[in-house]
């Protein structure tokens, strides 16, 4: 794992625990952060950091607090306060 992809993680962990506390303008630079970091070097996010966060409004998203997550038929919908929507498929 070279240095930007261990940035990115460790930039993800700080964005989670930002959330938690209640810092939701912190959080969000961090995401900016990771996300200029991952063009840069031309690194995808990981999974879990593209799943939990608002392509719009680039806020670390919570479900219950920040997102609602629903399930349809074959994929998960993750709306965020925002209005955004994102899909993600899975298999039943």
């Amino acid at each position: 794992m070279n240095v930007a992809a261990e940035r990115i993680e460790r930039l993800h962990v700080l964005a989670r625990e930002a959330t938690v506390v209640g810092e939701a303008e912190r959080a969000r630079e961090y995401v900016r952060l990771a996300r200029r970091l991952a063009e840069r070097q031309r690194l995808s996010l990981p999974r879990d950091f593209r799943r939990f966060t608002c392509d719009d409004c680039d806020a670390f998203l919570r479900p219950g607090r920040n997102a609602r997550v629903r399930t349809r038929s074959g994929h998960v919908v993750v709306t965020c306060d925002c209005g955004s929507q994102a899909r993600y498929p899975y298999d039943e």
